[in-house]
Formats: C-alpha cells, structure tokens, sequence
C-alpha cells in the first residue's frame, strides 16, 4: 500500500487471489467514523463481487488495528435524533456493515498489527482466522465507557474465547496482549512481522480449490447446530465438489507431485 495513499481503505492484491484491506486512518487509530464506514462497505461490495478473490485480509495502518467506533456523533445530536429508536435504527446497519467479514463466501484473516479496541475487537473476530503482532492488544472496555457492548461481542467473544473468558474481559474492560491472546483463542498465532505472515497464510489458502473453501465456510457457519447437520451438509457439498472439474485436477497433481491449479468450476 502506498503510505501516501488518503483513501479510507485501500484495496491491493499482493498475491493470485488474494485480497488485502487495509483501514487507512491512521491518524485517528482507524476509528470507526461515518466516511470509513461507507469505504468499508464500498470495498467489501467490490471484494463480493469479484470472483478471482478467493482469500481476504483486513489490517491496519500505522500504530493500531481498529480502536472501535466513533461515538463522537453523541455529543453532537440533538435530543430527537438520540432516542432509543433512532439509536437502534442506527446501531444495526452500522454493526452489520462491520461484521461482514462473516457473510463474505471467502476465508477471512485479520491481521492484527496494533491494539483493537471495543468494535475493534469484534472486528477482528469477524475474521476467520487471526495473527496478532508484538504491538497487538485487546480490550473490550464497553462498561468502563458506559455503554453495553454492542457489534455482536456478547456472542462473538463466548465463540472465540468461551463465556469465562468472554466475562473476564467484557466486565473488566482489561487489556490482553499477544501471549493471552494466543493462550485464550482470540488468536492463533503470533508473529514478528504479522503482516507477512499473514500475507503468506492467506497465499497458501487461494492455492486451495475455491469451491471447496465456499462450502467449507458455510459448512463451518452452521457447525453448531450439532454432528447430525453436519453430516447432512456434508453428505451433500462434498459430492458438489465431486462433480467438478477442481476434483479431477487435484487428484491429477497429487500424482504428478506438484502443486494443482483450480479454476473454480
């Protein structure tokens, strides 16, 4: 990316499907405002729709990875616009845009270079897979700001971490580093260079058949409804893909020891 670039987000591709998002806020730690929203929703429009994306990273810029939202909008409103009504009517739109990661068919992976705050965290969790750098830190300090948590931390911290764990950090407000991050399952790695890492991991992935990768995501995503529904998906997506012609140059480059090239059909 370049460092002079002024847009909100900056979309690149540093490697054959691979996409990378980086927040480019850095003056503001990548706080959450109105314009870095609607370039978030923007580039994850484009990331949707176009099918040589087989692998998304979101990070940051400069010192932070997301410091949360900017609720600065609060003490500017006048008191009509600030009922419970309004607020909600506000407040989903703006966690479903953040929480997107989630519904893209498409593994995600966050790399997290710098402290992730509140929103930040939840962001972070909206990705598929994690890696934390040396500068990572987490805190979901909601209360301590007092507000409820809010973008989806009371059922994505539970997921990640487990309910005690999840309580520990949303009625302390305390901040985690990498070490307890990793210990705790809010990441699964760690890394000097977590952008590199990233950046490898995710190339690894595109090499993968991309049907596959779709039905796996969407397998994952209903894994909770217990064995039996797994089964059922699977019993149906793994002949999808047995029907392909992925399947046939997988097997094919397996025997010719070398690495195969899907096309997503």
């Amino acid at each position: 990316m370049s460092a002079k670039s002024r847009d909100p987000v900056v979309l690149t591709r540093p490697a054959p499907g691979v996409c990378l998002l980086t927040l480019n806020r850095p003056g503001v730690r990548n706080v959450m405002t109105t314009e870095l929203t609607e370039a978030w929703d923007a580039a994850l429009d484009d990331i949707a729709a176009d099918g040589e994306v087989r692998v998304l990273v979101v990070t940051g810029e400069g010192s932070a990875f997301c410091s949360g939202a900017d609720l600065s909008w609060l003490d500017q409103g006048s008191p009509e616009d600030l009922t419970i009504d309004r607020l909600r009517g506000r407040m989903l739109p703006f966690y479903r845009s953040w929480l997107r990661p989630r519904d893209l068919s498409i593994p995600t992976l966050a790399a997290v270079n710098g402290p992730a705050i509140g929103a930040g965290v939840c962001l972070a969790l909206a990705c598929d897979v994690r890696f934390a750098g040396p500068a990572a830190r987490f805190s979901t300090p909601f209360a301590h700001r007092g507000t409820h948590s809010g973008m989806g931390a009371t059922w994505l911290l539970p997921e990640a971490i487990g309910v005690s764990r999840a309580r520990d950090l949303l009625y302390t407000g305390r901040e985690v580093g990498p070490d307890i991050a990793l210990e705790w399952g809010l990441v699964t790695e760690l890394a000097e260079d977590v952008l590199t890492r990233t950046l490898t991991v995710a190339a690894e992935i595109a090499q993968a058949g991309p049907i596959a990768l779709r039905l796996t995501k969407a397998g994952l995503a209903q894994s909770f409804t217990g064995l039996e529904h797994a089964l059922q998906w699977e019993a149906l997506a793994q002949p999808v893909t047995m029907t392909t012609a992925d399947i046939h140059e997988g097997i094919l480059a397996f025997r010719e020891n070398r690495l195969p090239r899907f096309r997503g059909h």
